[in-house]
């Protein structure tokens, strides 16, 4: 089942209204915080000769990062605004990356995608908590799709943790700050999801888990006494069930 119009339109009108500077997106983080530490998780499991694909990927921060480590990087994103803010990013960057727009629950695009790239590594960050629930299943079964028997996956979820941080994010004294306020008014749910729907969803898709662990997700938002917002998370790294090599 395909993404709804109202949640298709959440995520365009919030990034009509951001603008290009870095790091006005509240998880647009600096990627020493975010696809630097997570590739050394990846990569002892994963062929750097291979093409990595970052799903949801905003504004392309990470890509073209990931286009360091990798023979290749393509990023996507259910947005076509986000989209136009990461090639505008990465406009004259060097690296070897590109961006497309791409709904991950449309499995006919996935394929093509697949198709077009052959088997590849996923990067895919933050996004099957704040996916709808009836789309959680077909976003899981993309990275299974992109990945098929030799890529690797690394992927990444907010845990129920961090809602206690938001909350107490959005109580200070004046309500909650800017970058976060604004993705309550776009009607965006981040950490929607239980914590064990997650691996049971990649389970269910046809994934086993190689590793896993606690992190957190550094934001570019802090909270009223000045410290950085750092929602807990979980990270695993992922091979689709019965894959070699």
């Amino acid at each position: 089942m395909n993404v709804s119009e109202d949640y298709r339109n959440a995520w365009e009108s919030y990034w009509q209204a951001t603008s290009d500077a870095p790091g006005e997106a509240i998880w647009d983080s600096d990627p020493s915080l975010t696809a630097v530490p997570h590739s050394e998780l990846l990569l002892p499991h994963a062929d750097s000769g291979r093409t990595i694909v970052d799903l949801g990927c905003g504004n392309g921060t990470q890509t073209r990062y990931l286009a360091t480590r990798f023979a290749r990087a393509v990023g996507v994103d259910l947005s076509h605004a986000a989209i136009e803010h990461a090639r505008r990013a990465g406009d004259g960057a060097a690296g070897a990356f590109e961006f497309q727009q791409l709904d991950l629950t449309d499995t006919a695009a996935v394929g093509a995608l697949h198709a077009r790239l052959g088997d590849s590594h996923v990067y895919m960050r933050a996004v099957i908590h704040q996916s709808e629930p009836h789309a959680r299943a077909a976003v899981a079964a993309a990275v299974a799709g992109i990945i098929g028997g030799q890529g690797r996956a690394f992927v990444v979820e907010l845990t129920a943790e961090s809602r206690e941080v938001l909350r107490l994010a959005a109580g200070g004294p004046e309500g909650p700050p800017p970058k976060l306020r604004r993705v309550f008014e776009h009607g965006l749910k981040p950490a929607d999801a239980e914590d064990a729907e997650i691996p049971q969803l990649l389970r269910e898709a046809g994934l086993t888990i190689l590793a896993d662990g606690d992190t957190t997700l550094p934001q570019t938002e802090h909270m009223a006494d000045g410290s950085r917002i750092d929602l807990p998370a979980r990270w695993f790294v992922l091979a689709r069930s019965g894959a070699t090599g």
